[in-house]
């Protein structure tokens, strides 16, 4: 009909969010003074374009974005890692709202700053009644060894980050502060970029405030309180199995920092040193997200296995710039929180400009009454943030939810230790939009803004963080629950913003020299190499099996004994079990492929080399992460087309990861190491197929298979046109020097490398991987085919065994005194 509007997708999905979101609702409250509503209705007109798709396309492209840059996270208690829950509506403030959000948030963190220094300190607080004592001994996070330890310029806190919750009314309210190692940071920046790339940038007119700033401004003010004007900094993690190792990964690759462990550290004479392949180096400035007692088991907890010994005589002694202090974590008690705005006056002199949600700490007899004679419209929970009889957990409970048992048990709790609890006010959630499965719903959120000291020592705010938006009441774990999902949170200005990144955020000298490698991620790297070659040979030996050879199109092309011969390797390298070989070749290539008990399986292989690979994350180019942290799947049915198909997938997989270190990577020593292991693990395998196939009684079948799996058919067909013959395939197998897939290139290639990697001498004496490497190469340009035994073969595949392990106990440091000969020194 003429002059009728056609509603479109975006249009209806708006109608049905005006139905069931409230008027207090993020989006549908924006007021027009601040152009917050038009700012709303550009956004989702743009997100749904007709060029873009749906809204359920537009889901799609995010999720492949969150896969692509291995956004991933997990849950309390969780080994396997979980695809980050990103929806792609960002959700919106403005510019002149953020800036009163960031004002406030600079004076609680100053507040905090200043309830540290006297708790630390000269103890006022306590000494005038400000504070009672118990809420400062009464928190795990509490460590007397920091008393009287002064931190760089005063400053224990570098970082911050806090939880807002917006209220009906469209006040914000503080639910936690987070000090002791402030997680999500670097979920910030991804949500950003992985909703940049899934919109085309189709969002990059709205003037959203930019990131990078932020970072940048975090990176100079750590490297600004460093003992050293161009100092080494490091993010020191827990591990690859917390739940935000992902994120600690990207931010150290962003900000350009060492990601260690505490094995990776030692510390002497009070400096804490990074061991490294040119030896220990010195570390300046820490940012850690581990708590305090983690840190050094013989200052604080002796129970931690993953800190440094002896870190706490480093930060004794000056040497050390941390992010944060340790003892920080003091104040994220949720006692403390009751007692924020009387400190507030007592310190500051005036009133906290965001409030905190309203707080009881029942260990004061009028407020434990209180909380008791109201105890059905509160939340309650543990006041130290530590599992206790009515709150196992440590969080929170709304106790009106509680069973009668349980109900039972807290008042019973409240009277027999009341210090140990906290009532808290009920807080209703205000609601942003979200993309679930397609469709646009209301879903009640928390702001997580993080703040840190620029070079200057004054708080910058990032503008902007993430929400996480809520799938059940409990919304203040410390990352993600169970259901929960994030969005990027923009702050729109009224000016175009300028298009800084982080590297352009200042002028720097220019460098061709790599960075420090730490001994394990040399370590991560030759072993990952190994484990991808070794998963590689054996689908070759598979696909040998159903029908690779270029003599025809199926395994019977290789006469039986062959057959056997490969078979029998594959058992002998745990590839498959023995009895698999009843069931028939088929049944053995499908063990051997996909039987995770098995060693050897390509299945293994790979998890392995994946697992080795998340502890070089942020030293992985993206593509190359991704591939390496692909599903292989599964052929559960023996169909020879089904596993010609899965098999040639799986070698494509390793031809591009090759073809990406090949071509991508920067030949510094991360690549020589990677490269290393590649030769060092195809060497040896050589070795044992060349004794296996081409022994004195190698039939044309077994030279044929050989030449198939060490990828030499073509070469060798192209140069001998009688066809095959033993001395010439095992000469450009084992002693061809310009041939990639030869033992005598592999040695060569291996020598190389380490003469380019740094030594420890100071005597000019060659190390003794260099030495032992040198002398393989000897032996294998001395050595001719014609004269090449079996036990030449074994002696050969013992050196380069050795020499695996010579670079070990050289490059790969992994206690406080590795060998060394006389001669050799360690850099500082």
């Amino acid at each position: 009909m003429q002059g009728a509007t056609v509603e479109t997708d975006i249009d209806l999905a708006l109608r049905r969010y005006r139905r069931e979101a409230s008027r207090s609702d993020l989006m549908l409250s924006a007021r027009d003074e601040t152009g917050m509503a038009q700012h709303w209705a550009d956004m989702l007109a743009a997100l749904a374009a007709p060029e873009r798709g749906s809204l359920a396309a537009l889901n799609e492209r995010a999720g492949q974005q969150v896969l692509d840059l291995g956004m991933a996270f997990r849950l309390t208690g969780e080994v396997e890692e979980r695809v980050w829950p990103l929806s792609p509506i960002p959700m919106l403030l403005h510019a002149s709202q953020w800036q009163g959000l960031e004002n406030g948030l600079a004076q609680r963190a100053d507040l905090l700053e200043a309830v540290l220094g006297d708790i630390y300190g000269e103890a006022r607080l306590v000494a005038d009644g400000v504070l009672p004592a118990a809420i400062i001994t009464g928190s795990p996070e509490y460590w007397r060894q920091m008393h009287e330890v002064p931190p760089p310029r005063g400053h224990r806190l570098q970082f911050y980050a806090v939880d807002l919750a917006r209220g009906p009314d469209g006040e914000w309210r503080v639910l936690a502060d987070y000090v002791r190692a402030p997680v999500g940071a670097g979920y910030a920046l991804e949500n950003r970029l992985a909703m940049t790339r899934a919109t085309d940038d189709a969002l990059g007119a709205m003037n959203f405030a930019r990131l990078a700033p932020f970072f940048a401004d975090f990176r100079q003010g750590l490297a600004a309180i460093s003992p050293r004007s161009d100092p080494r900094i490091a993010l020191l993690t827990p591990g690859r199995l917390n739940q935000s190792y992902p994120e600690q990964a990207h931010l150290a690759r962003y900000l350009g920092i060492l990601l260690v462990e505490g094995d990776d550290l030692t510390v002497r004479d009070g400096q804490l040193l990074v061991r490294t392949i040119e030896g220990v180096k010195r570390i300046d400035g820490l940012w850690r997200r581990m708590g305090t007692d983690l840190l050094d088991p013989l200052a604080f907890d002796a129970r931690s296995t993953i800190g440094v010994p002896d870190l706490f005589e480093a930060i004794r002694h000056g040497n050390l710039a941390m992010a944060n202090w340790p003892g920080a974590g003091v104040v994220e008690t949720p006692a403390l929180a009751a007692f924020l705005p009387r400190l507030c006056e007592t310190l500051l002199g005036e009133p906290l400009r965001i409030p905190n949600v309203a707080t009881w700490w029942c260990g004061q007899e009028t407020e434990r009454a209180y909380v008791r004679d109201r105890v059905d419209m509160l939340v309650v929970g543990s006041a130290f943030g530590r599992p206790i009889p009515a709150i196992p957990h440590g969080r929170i409970r709304l106790a009106a939810r509680l069973t009668r048992e349980e109900r039972a048990t807290l008042l019973a709790e409240l009277d027999r230790r009341a210090m140990d609890y906290i009532g808290q006010e009920l807080v209703q959630l205000s609601t942003t939009p979200a993309l679930v499965n397609g469709e646009l719903l209301p879903r009640p959120f928390i702001l997580r803004a993080f703040l840190a000291r620029d070079p200057e020592g004054r708080w910058r705010a990032m503008p902007g963080g993430f929400a996480r938006l809520a799938a059940h009441d409990d919304m203040r774990a410390v990352l993600m629950g169970e259901g929960d999902m994030s969005a990027d949170v923009c702050i729109v200005a009224d000016e175009p913003q300028s298009s800084m990144t982080l590297l352009e955020s200042a002028p720097v000298t220019i460098r061709r020299i790599a960075g420090t490698l730490p001994s394990k991620a040399a370590d991560n790297f030759f072993w990952l190499a190994r484990y991808l070659e070794r998963g590689e040979m054996v689908l070759r030996m598979v696909r040998g099996l159903i029908g690779g050879s270029i003599e025809g199109e199926t395994g019977s092309s290789l006469d039986q004994m062959t057959l056997d011969r490969v078979a029998s390797t594959l058992i002998a390298w745990g590839a498959a079990r023995k009895d698999a070989l009843k069931a028939g070749m088929n049944t053995l290539c499908v063990d051997a492929l996909g039987d995770p008990a098995m060693p050897g399986s390509v299945h293994t292989l790979f998890a392995v080399a994946e697992s080795i690979g998340r502890g070089l994350r942020e030293r992985l180019a993206i593509d190359f992460w991704r591939l390496l942290n692909q599903q292989i799947g599964s052929v559960r049915q023996g169909q020879t087309p089904l596993l010609i198909a899965h098999v040639a997938r799986l070698l494509d997989r390793c031809a591009a990861l090759s073809g990406l270190a090949a071509e991508n990577m920067v030949r510094g020593a991360g690549w020589r190491f990677l490269d290393m292991g590649r030769r060092m693990e195809r060497a040896i395998h050589i070795c044992r197929l060349v004794k296996t196939f081409a022994s004195d009684q190698a039939s044309a079948h077994d030279l044929n298979l050989l030449l198939d799996l060490c990828d030499c058919q073509i070469s060798y067909r192209t140069r001998y046109l009688a066809g095959l013959a033993l001395v010439p395939v095992r000469d450009m197998l084992v002693l061809e020097p310009g041939n990639p897939r030869s033992l005598a290139f592999q040695a060569d290639t291996i020598l190389e490398h380490l003469l380019a990697l740094p030594t420890l001498r100071d005597d000019g004496m060659p190390e003794p991987p260099v030495q032992l490497a040198t002398a393989i190469a000897a032996r294998l340009r001395a050595t001719d085919a014609v004269t090449l035994t079996a036990g030449d073969l074994d002696a050969i595949e013992q050196l380069f065994l050795d020499l695996s392990d010579r670079i070990s106990d050289r490059f790969f440091l992994k206690g406080e005194d590795a060998p060394r000969a006389s001669g050799m020194t360690r850099l500082a």
